[in-house]
């Protein structure tokens, strides 16, 4: 599945903005790294790091300086496995009917 989550475009990028992201291309599980979280490929950085630090309100930027081993694109490529994960997950509520 893929996601599109517009961030700063730069020559170099795979993917432009709003160019829909293949998270696949980007994350993976495997039980011999970090205990089979989902981490960002060729590096022992998991998912969960990079959202708790998008949840305490650092910027990509800070994000790419505190994990040099980040690109934009596996930062957009997380934030995207973890918009799918969360509609996967979440319940379909029945729209309201007003009379």
């Amino acid at each position: 599945m893929t996601l599109a989550v517009p961030l700063t475009w730069r020559p170099g990028l795979r993917y432009a903005p709003n160019m829909p992201i293949a998270y696949s291309d980007f994350i993976v599980q495997d039980p011999q790294i970090c205990g089979g979280e989902p981490v960002v490929r060729a590096t022992r950085v998991t998912v969960r790091t990079i959202l708790a630090s998008l949840a305490e309100g650092a910027t990509v930027e800070e994000i790419l300086a505190d994990f040099p081993s980040l690109s934009d694109e596996s930062v957009r490529a997380v934030i995207a496995f973890a918009a799918t994960s969360a509609s996967e997950d979440l319940p379909i509520r029945a729209v309201p009917v007003f009379h």
